[in-house]
């Protein structure tokens, strides 16, 4: 009998949470979040290191505790999470992998973005003109709509910071939502 693989993230996935929210909605809204998950949650955030692998399970549990205090008033927080994400952590860790000569050198480069943060799994590009592409998601077999959420926003800066102009960003197909997969539409000027 065999089992899927375990979804995992980096710690540095759930610190750019953290900086976000209280950089964003402050230390009280962070302690709210933090005070909503379980003991042994909060121990494990208050070891987790940049580098550490975490379950994907405590990721969402965060997720959805930081939506219950963030959601009703900053709506968008997913994806400005996801921004804030590549902007601070990204970019200090991955710079040479996400500042390119335009997005089409950031996305067929041989490094994948994602698999630094996520694992099993890869985003794929499946369609490419000059001027937008198509991203599928593989191998990456989850059920939380926050994290497509964030994978929109933090693709939208990545692709400000490859060198796109008016980028867009559209989760196009969700499995979430009966679609075989999920796939972002990418666009740039």
């Amino acid at each position: 009998m065999s089992t899927a693989p375990a979804l995992l993230g980096k710690g540095s996935t759930l610190r750019s949470t953290l900086a976000f929210v209280a950089e964003s909605a402050g230390e009280e809204a962070l302690a709210r979040a933090l005070a909503a998950l379980g003991d042994e949650d909060r121990r494990a955030i208050a070891r987790l290191q940049a580098t550490d692998e975490v379950e994907f399970a405590l990721l969402c549990r965060l997720w959805h505790a930081v939506d219950a205090v963030l959601g009703a008033t900053h709506p968008d927080w997913p994806e400005r999470s996801g921004e804030f994400s590549i902007e601070s952590t990204g970019t200090r860790l991955y710079g040479g992998i996400v500042r390119k000569a335009s997005p089409l050198e950031f996305l067929n480069q041989g490094v994948s973005l994602f698999q630094l943060y996520y694992r099993p799994g890869d985003m794929q590009v499946v369609e490419t003109a000059d001027d937008r592409a198509v991203l599928r998601l593989v191998g990456f077999d989850h059920d939380e709509p926050i994290f497509c959420r964030r994978q929109t926003g933090g693709l939208a800066c990545a692709l400000a910071i490859a060198g796109g102009h008016e980028t867009s960003v559209a989760h196009v197909r969700c499995a979430l939502e009966g679609d075989a997969f999920c796939e972002w539409e990418l666009r740039w000027g």
